[in-house]
């Protein structure tokens, strides 16, 4: 899990151009938004490897997963409107926010402090 978010984290920096396209409209100051949340993820990725730090960053996780959950639904709306071929795939990444929401959460409990 880790290695996931540290990936993801580092992939706001490299592709941030894809990452600005799925903000939200309403929302301002996405540049700013696209790094804050690809630090976040950097940082609650590293503070999963430590035991004393795992449980707060999996709570981190859990918060970040549903502020970003508006950029998904985004994405979703935008290749509707584009009748994107891989729009199934952006309709699939919604449930997915659940797997990832259960799995940070079972690192808040004492099997994820191992």
């Amino acid at each position: 899990m880790a290695a996931l978010y540290v990936a993801a984290g580092i992939n706001h920096f490299i592709h941030t151009a894809m990452y600005r396209e799925i903000m939200p409209p309403w929302l301002t100051a996405h540049d700013v938004l696209i790094a804050v949340s690809g630090v976040l993820e950097i940082l609650l990725g590293l503070l999963l490897l430590f035991s004393f730090s795992r449980r707060i960053a999996a709570w981190g996780i859990i918060a970040l997963l549903i502020a970003v959950f508006p950029a998904n639904v985004q994405m979703m709306q935008n290749y509707r409107a584009e009748n994107n071929p891989a729009l199934w795939l952006a309709v699939l990444r919604l449930p997915l926010q659940i797997v990832l929401i259960w799995w940070a959460y079972r690192y808040t409990k004492s099997l994820g402090r191992k």
